[in-house]
C-alpha cells in the first residue's frame, strides 16, 4: 500500500507511553493534529449530512478522503461542557462545568436551582494541550476558548500560541476591528487580532493565523486546536456571500436562512485552505484533521435574523438532550491510515478526542488518570472495535432554548431521556425512530428496560458526582401580571402521556404531536387578586382533524370544548371558551385533557389566557 509506512508508524507509536513529561525518542513519525472544532453547527448542516442548500464543497471532499461519523456526540447541549470535555477527556458532569459560562440565572418561572458549577476549566485539570506539550508538540490555540478569563487563558492549559481566545462565548465583532466592550464594560480586543485590517472577516482571519502556525512549524510536530466562533450568532457574514442565497424565500421548518448559509459557506472555505496549505506543505499524509461541533444548531429565536438552521430529521435543537441538540458532524483524515470514503456508526462522544490523539501520538493516560472518553484509534485504523458501553448526559440547567433540565443516556440502539423537574422519562429506539417520535416509556414490553436505564443513568451520576438541582424558594409559576391577565405558555406545561409534547420551533412554539386521547398537560399559576376569568385559548387544527372535545378543568370547575379545523395546526386562531372564578389568591392547577379524538391529532396549543372580567 502507498502510504504502508503510516501504519507501521502508528502501530509503533501505540505502543510507546507518555508518562508525566516522558517523551519518544525522535519526533519523526508523530502525526500533526488539527482539531477543527465549529460552535453551533447542526448535524444536517454539511452536504455529506443530507443538506441540500448549504454549501459544503471542502468538507464534502473531506468526508469523501477519510471518515465519517454519523452517531458522534457533544458531551452537552451548549457549548463550554463539550470544550472542556474535549480537552480533558472528562465528562461535564465530573468537572462540575455543565453550562456555558457563566450560565443562564436562576429565575422565578424555575421549579429547580441549578448547582454551583465551575465559572472555569481548572487549572489542576491536565489537558490535552498539556499532554501533548510534554511530549514534544507546539501546541496552538485559535478562536474560541470560553473556558475562563483572566488566569485560565489557554496559555494557562499548555498552549504555547493563543489567538483570538478570551473568556466571551460570542466574538466582539465579526469584522475587523477586532474590539468592543467586555463584560465588565471596559474596551478590549481580541487577544492577536489587533492589527487585523479593517473590514476583514473573523472566520477569515482566523484560518490565515491558523495558516500561518503551520507553516511556521512544518518541521516539528504540532497540534492546533482551531475552534471557529462561526457559526455562533450573532449571524453575521460578507455580504456577496449572502448574495449568493438572495432569491431564497425562508420557509418555517426548512433550511432557509440566507445569512446562516453564507457563513457555513465561508466557514467551508476556511477548511479547504486549511487542506491546502497541508498539500502545499506536504504535511497531507502526516497530519490527522478532525472536524466536529460542539452542540447541534441552533433551532429557536434568539435574536436577529434567527434561528439560524433546522437539524431534521433530529428533534430540536442545542439546549436540548434530543438528538438534535447533541448529535453532531464528525469527519477525521489521516490519508493511508485512515480509509478514505469510510463511515463509521459507533456511537462517540467529546470525551474520545483526549486519549484518541495520545494514543496517536504515541502515549496513553497517566496511572490513576480517570478518563470518561476512549481511544477511537481502532475505529479509525480499522483495527477494532470499541468496547460496550453507554453514554451519559447531564444538563441541571434550564436553557435559553426553552429546555428543562434532563439527563440522558444512550445503551445500543436505545436512548432514555430524564427530566428532573418531574421524574418524567421518555424511550427512543434511535434506530428505527431517528427523529425521537414514537416515546415508548409506558410500552410495558419496555418495562425493564426502563427501569435498568434509569437505574445505570442514575449510577453514572453518583459515579461521576453529578450536582443535582434543588428547590426553587422562590418558584412563582406563571404569575398574576399587574393589568390582571394570567398567561400559561405551552414552554411552562408539565405534558403527561408518551405523544404530547412541547415544540420549541418558532413557527410551532406549541403544545403538539397530540395524537394520543390519552396524553394531557397541566399548568400551575398564580392567582393574586381573585376574581371571575375569562377564558382565551388560541390553538391550531388540521383539516382533518376537527371534532375533538376537550376539558379544560381547575379543581371542580369544567369548561369543554369543541374542536374546530382552523386550516393547519400552525393557523393559530383565538377563541373564548368560557370563564373560571377563583374566591381565594393562592396557586392553581389547570389541566387539559381530550375526551374524544375522531381524528389523527386532537390541536396543538401554544397558550392559554385567563382575563380578569370587569
Amino acid at each position: 500500500m502507498k502510504y504502508s509506512w503510516l501504519r507501521s508508524v502508528l502501530v509503533l507509536l501505540t505502543g510507546l507511553t507518555l508518562a508525566s513529561g516522558a517523551t519518544p525518542a525522535t519526533d519523526a513519525g508523530k502525526p500533526n493534529f488539527i482539531f477543527i472544532l465549529i460552535d453551533d453547527l447542526g448535524y444536517s448542516d454539511l452536504g455529506c449530512y443530507g443538506s441540500k442548500f448549504y454549501r459544503t464543497p471542502n468538507l464534502d471532499r473531506m468526508a469523501a478522503q477519510g471518515m465519517k461519523f454519523t452517531d458522534a456526540y457533544a458531551a452537552g447541549p451548549v457549548c463550554s461542557p463539550t470544550r472542556a470535555s474535549i480537552l480533558t477527556g472528562k465528562s461535564p458532569a465530573r468537572l462540575q462545568l455543565t453550562d456555558w459560562l457563566p450560565g443562564r440565572s436562576d429565575q422565578p418561572d424555575q421549579r429547580l436551582m441549578r448547582p454551583r458549577f465551575r465559572q472555569e476549566l481548572p487549572l489542576a485539570e491536565t489537558t490535552l494541550a498539556e499532554k501533548l506539550k510534554a511530549a514534544g508538540y507546539v501546541t496552538a490555540h485559535v478562536g474560541k476558548w470560553h473556558l475562563g478569563g483572566a488566569g485560565y487563558e489557554p496559555q494557562r492549559q499548555g498552549f504555547d500560541i493563543n489567538i483570538a481566545g478570551d473568556d466571551t462565548g460570542t466574538p466582539l465583532s465579526y469584522f475587523a476591528p477586532f474590539t468592543g466592550k467586555g463584560r465588565e464594560g471596559q474596551d478590549r480586543v481580541m487577544p492577536g487580532l489587533a492589527s487585523a485590517k479593517a473590514g476583514e472577516y473573523l472566520t477569515d482571519r482566523l484560518t490565515t493565523e491558523a495558516e500561518h502556525i503551520i507553516a511556521a512549524n512544518r518541521d516539528q510536530p504540532f497540534f492546533l486546536y482551531f475552534a471557529h466562533y462561526a457559526v455562533h450568532m450573532p449571524l453575521k457574514a460578507k455580504a456577496d456571500y449572502v448574495a449568493h442565497y438572495s432569491a431564497v424565500t425562508n420557509k418555517p421548518g426548512q433550511q432557509t436562512n440566507v445569512i446562516y448559509a453564507a457563513m457555513i459557506e465561508s466557514m467551508d472555505e476556511s477548511v479547504g485552505r486549511i487542506l491546502q496549505k497541508l498539500d502545499e506543505l506536504k504535511l497531507t499524509e502526516k497530519t490527522v484533521v478532525i472536524f466536529t461541533s460542539d452542540n447541534g444548531g441552533l433551532v429557536t429565536s434568539e435574536g436577529p435574523n434567527t434561528p439560524p438552521t433546522i437539524n431534521a430529521p433530529l428533534r430540536e435543537g442545542k439546549g436540548w438532550l434530543y438528538e438534535g441538540g447533541i448529535r453532531v458532524p464528525l469527519l477525521a483524515r489521516w490519508p493511508g491510515v485512515i480509509p478514505a470514503g469510510s463511515t463509521n456508526a459507533t456511537p462517540v462522544s467529546s470525551a474520545d478526542y483526549f486519549p484518541t490523539l495520545l494514543e496517536l501520538a504515541g502515549g496513553k493516560p497517566s496511572p490513576n488518570e480517570i478518563l470518561d472518553g476512549v481511544s477511537l484509534a481502532p475505529l479509525l485504523a480499522r483495527t477494532g472495535e470499541l468496547p460496550a458501553r453507554s453514554l451519559c448526559w447531564h444538563y441541571p440547567h434550564y436553557a435559553n432554548q426553552r429546555s428543562k433540565p434532563a439527563g440522558a443516556i444512550r445503551d445500543g440502539d436505545y436512548k432514555l431521556i430524564e427530566f428532573y423537574e418531574t421524574g418524567r422519562v421518555e424511550l427512543f429506539d434511535l434506530q428505527h425512530d431517528l427523529s425521537e417520535n414514537q416515546n415508548l416509556a409506558e410500552d410495558p414490553a419496555q418495562a425493564a428496560r426502563v427501569k435498568s436505564l434509569r437505574a445505570k443513568l442514575a449510577t453514572w451520576c453518583t459515579e461521576s458526582g453529578a450536582q443535582m438541582m434543588q428547590p426553587n424558594p422562590d418558584y412563582h409559576p406563571s404569575p398574576q401580571a399587574a393589568n390582571g391577565t394570567i398567561t400559561l405558555l405551552a414552554k411552562d406545561a408539565d405534558v403527561h402521556g408518551v405523544m404530547l409534547r412541547y415544540e420549541p420551533l418558532p413557527h410551532k412554539n406549541t403544545l403538539g404531536f397530540w395524537v394520543n386521547p390519552g396524553d394531557w398537560a397541566q399548568w400551575e399559576f398564580e392567582v393574586a387578586r381573585p376574581g371571575r376569568f375569562t377564558v382565551e385559548i388560541t390553538y391550531g387544527c388540521g383539516d382533518r382533524s376537527g371534532g375533538s372535545e376537550v376539558a379544560f378543568e381547575v379543581g371542580a370547575q369544567k369548561l369543554r370544548f369543541k374542536v374546530e379545523p382552523t386550516g393547519g395546526f400552525q393557523a393559530f386562531v383565538k377563541h373564548e371558551i368560557g370563564e373560571l372564578s377563583f374566591d381565594q389568591p393562592g396557586r392553581y392547577p389547570l389541566t387539559v385533557k381530550a375526551t374524544s379524538k375522531p381524528g389523527p391529532a386532537v390541536m396543538d396549543l401554544p397558550q392559554v389566557i385567563l382575563r380578569p372580567v370587569k
